[in-house]
């Protein structure tokens, strides 16, 4: 291995690109009106995430985000601060971050909650405070078995 190798592993490892993030966050969308804007805005998210080797899990429903996006410390900051940077007016609710050793989301996955039954038993089955769907009043364990709930037939531990 020569010096150069062993420099940049060196210097990686002392921006934490050697430790995984997993984040998860609550907001209210109050800026994305149309369906062609948040289409828009979720393609552009995608892209950037897939670039910078992030994976995610978001959920959408009445008008509220529920998302878990894991990958490096650096990423996952920058991320974050992109996301306040550019969408001023939704403003995230960190629920819940931790260290972990690997990856249990697969891509960049989207679940828009409808009226349906079986995605009203994904609102609830960890909800109980209500029969509206609100994260704001969930706990952080809640929204993390409510995420798991929701995507569980496609993680990829």
């Amino acid at each position: 291995m020569n010096i150069t190798t062993s420099q940049s592993s060196e210097d990686r490892k002392r921006h934490g690109e050697h430790i995984l993030i997993h984040m998860t966050y609550i907001a209210k969308n109050v800026d994305l009106d149309s369906g062609i804007e948040l289409t828009r805005a979720l393609e552009y998210w995608r892209r950037y995430f897939e670039e910078n080797d992030i994976v995610s899990a978001l959920v959408i429903s009445e008008g509220y985000f529920v998302q878990s996006f894991q990958g490096t410390r650096p990423a996952i900051n920058t991320a974050l601060e992109k996301i306040l940077d550019e969408h001023s007016t939704i403003v995230p609710n960190i629920v819940n971050i931790e260290e972990i050793e690997s990856r249990h989301w697969n891509g960049f996955l989207v679940k828009h909650l409808t009226s349906s039954v079986e995605d009203e038993e994904y609102a609830l089955k960890s909800f109980s405070a209500g029969f509206d769907f609100n994260p704001y009043l969930m706990k952080s364990s809640q929204i993390e078995s409510f995420l798991k709930a929701v995507f569980e037939n496609v993680e990829s531990n």
